[in-house]
C-alpha cells in the first residue's frame, strides 16, 4: 500500500521535527518516517542546557517530546517504519510496512557516534558517558574526566573541557607523542597543564552504578589492566552518518556526509538534507533545527515552483515563451519588455511566462540558467525547449514565428 504526501521527512530528530513544523504550518501534507521515538541523538542526552531559551533542568527527552507535540499540533503525521530502500529521483521511499511518495523529500536521518562497544557504555550514556563536550562540558565543572581518541575532534574537545574540568586525561592507543590531530592543535594540547596523557591504552570497561565512577584501561603492550577514577568519559573515535541507502545516489563528502547548498538542496532536484547527516561545521540541536527549517521552506518553494511550471509550461497546449530576467537589472528588464510588445503584435499564438531567475531555483538549475546571461528567452513546445534567444530583439523574436 502506497501513501502520498507533499513533504516527506526521513528521520524524527530535531532537524526532522523542525522541518515538519515548518512544512505543516505552510499547509503541506507532511509526514515524518521514524523507526523509533522522535528525538534522535538529542533524546538520549539526559541534560541539555545549551538550547536557547531553555536553561538548567532541560533534558533531551523532554525537549524532543515538546518538539514532537508541536509538530503533531500542526498536523504532521508520524509514521513508525524502517526504511529499507528509496528511489530519490522518483521521490519514492520504501519501508517494511509499505511505500511512500513525496513531492519533496528531506533526508534527516542523522549521524551517530562510533561506539567503543564496551561494558557500561550504553548503560551510562548521558550519565557520565558523552560524545559531545560542547553539549555537556559544564556538567563536569571541577570534576575529573577522560577523553578517548587522538584526532582533531578529540584534541579540540579536550582543550574545551579544560575550561570546566579539574583535569582531563587523554587515553590514546598510539605510542607516546603520536596523535592523529593536526600538529598545531596537538602541540597546544601537549603544553596544557590540565591535560594528562595515557599512551598505548584502550578502554575495556566503563564503571559505575548510576553515574560514571571509573574506566578500566588496558595497556596494549604489557596487557596490564588498571582503573582510572573519573566522573565522565568523552568518546571521540568518529561519527557515522546514516547514508548507506544513498551513497550511490546523493553526492557525499569523503566521510560519507551529504553535500548540500545553503538552502539544504542536494544534487537531486526536490531532495534536501538537514541536520547531522549533512556536511557541516557544527552538529548541535540548535543547528539541526536551523537546517530543518531552511530545508522545509526551500522544499515548499520547490513544490510551489514545480507545480506552477508544470501547469503553465510543461502541460501547455500552446507554445510558451519564457522570459528569464533579473528584476534588479533595469536595462535587462526593458529588453524583456520587448517580448510583451511582440506577443501583443501576435495575439493568441503563444503563452507567456516570466521567471525571476534570481529566485526560482528549480527552473534555474533544471535549465542551467546563469544570471550573467539574463535576460534570456526560451520557446517551449510540448514541454521541451525548442529555441533559446540569448539576445532579445525584434528580429530575434520574429524568428520564433517560424
Amino acid at each position: 500500500m502506497a501513501a502520498s504526501y507533499d513533504l516527506l521527512i526521513l528521520g524524527g530528530g530535531p532537524a526532522g521535527l523542525a522541518a515538519g513544523i515548518y512544512g505543516a504550518r505552510a499547509k503541506l501534507k507532511t509526514a515524518i518516517i521514524e523507526k523509533g521515538r522522535p528525538g534522535g541523538q538529542a533524546a538520549t542526552t539526559e541534560e541539555l542546557e545549551n538550547y536557547p531559551g531553555f536553561g538548567p533542568g532541560t533534558t533531551g527527552p523532554g525537549l524532543s517530546q515538546s518538539m514532537a507535540e508541536h509538530a503533531e499540533a500542526f498536523g504532521v503525521e508520524f509514521i513508525k517504519d524502517t526504511i529499507i530502500g528509496m528511489d530519490l529521483p522518483d521521490k519514492k521511499i520504501s519501508g517494511k510496512k509499505g511505500d511512500y511518495y513525496g513531492k519533496a523529500i528531506i533526508f534527516a536521518l542523522g549521524a551517530e557516534p562510533r561506539l567503543l562497544s564496551v561494558a557500561g557504555e550504553g548503560k551510562l550514556r548521558g550519565k557520565g558517558v558523552s560524545y559531545c563536550a560542547t553539549c555537556d562540558a559544564d556538567l563536569f565543572e571541577e570534576l575529573d574526566v577522560a577523553v578517548v581518541g587522538s584526532g582533531d575532534a578529540a584534541i579540540e574537545e579536550a582543550e574545551y573541557l579544560t575550561r570546566f574540568a579539574e583535569s582531563v586525561t587523554m587515553v590514546v592507543i598510539h605510542e607516546e607523542g603520536h596523535v592523529d590531530a593536526n600538529p598545531v592543535s596537538a602541540e597546544r594540547a601537549f603544553k596544557s597543564p590540565k591535560i594528562e596523557w595515557i599512551w598505548n591504552s584502550t578502554v575495556q570497561k566503563i564503571n559505575g552504578d548510576e553515574i560514571v565512577e571509573s574506566i578500566t584501561l588496558k595497556n596494549i603492550k604489557t596487557g596490564e589492566e588498571s582503573d582510572l577514577p573519573v566522573n565522565g568519559v568523552f568518546i571521540y573515535i568518529g561519527t557515522v552518518p546514516k547514508t548507506d541507502l544513498v551513497k550511490d545516489v546523493l553526492e557525499l563528502n569523503p566521510q560519507g556526509y551529504i553535500i548540500t547548498d545553503e538552502k539544504m538542496a542536494t544534487n537531486i532536484e526536490g531532495v534536501f538534507a538537514a541536520g547531522d547527516v549533512r556536511d557541516k561545521y557544527l552538529r548541535q540541536v540548535v543547528t539541526a533545527v536551523a537546517d530543518g527549517s531552511i530545508a522545509a521552506v526551500a522544499a515548499q518553494r520547490y513544490i510551489q515552483d514545480r507545480e506552477l511550471w508544470e501547469k503553465e509550461v510543461m502541460n501547455s497546449t500552446k507554445p510558451v515563451v519564457v522570459v528569464y530576467y533579473d528584476p534588479t537589472d533595469m536595462k535587462g528588464t526593458e529588453e524583456a519588455g520587448l517580448v510583451d510588445q511582440f506577443l501583443n503584435e501576435n495575439p493568441g499564438k503563444f503563452n507567456l511566462v516570466k521567471v525571476d531567475a534570481t529566485r526560482n531555483e528549480l527552473v534555474k538549475n533544471r535549465y542551467q540558467i546563469k544570471e550573467e546571461d539574463l535576460p534570456l528567452v526560451q520557446l517551449f513546445v510540448d514541454g521541451k525547449v525548442d529555441t533559446t534567444l540569448n539576445t532579445i530583439s525584434k528580429t530575434s523574436l520574429r524568428g520564433l514565428l517560424k
